[in-house]
């Protein structure tokens, strides 16, 4: 899904990793990491990552985007949630997400496109 949400985007490459993301980071050549924040909660968690990842790879920055107002309450547990419980998510995730989970939907659930 994050490939075809992004398969627009010529500078974006989607790419996974198991372990460490120091050691990630190192493999790929890279000193920046690029992290969202969409509240103070997020801020507190992604902070002391930052800290330990630093302390392990002294060279490697983080660097903290905020999230838009209008899409900082959004995460992934709400929208399973809500539909979940048979709502409308159309306005809380990219349109290739919401096609994915009617086809995977569930029968009680539905999704409005």
């Amino acid at each position: 899904m994050i490939r075809e949400g992004t398969a627009h985007l010529p500078n974006v490459e989607v790419d996974s990793f198991e372990g460490l993301l120091v050691d990630y980071v190192t493999r790929r050549n890279a000193d920046v990491v690029l992290r969202g924040i969409r509240a103070i909660s997020d801020y507190e968690m992604e902070l002391q990552m930052a800290l330990l990842n630093r302390r392990m790879r002294p060279q490697m920055e983080t660097v903290f985007l905020m999230a838009s107002e209008e899409n900082s309450f959004i995460s992934s547990r709400m929208v399973k949630e809500i539909f979940r419980l048979g709502g409308d998510v159309t306005g809380f995730v990219p349109e290739i997400v919401a096609k994915y989970l009617h086809t995977k939907a569930p029968p009680h659930a539905t999704v409005v496109s």
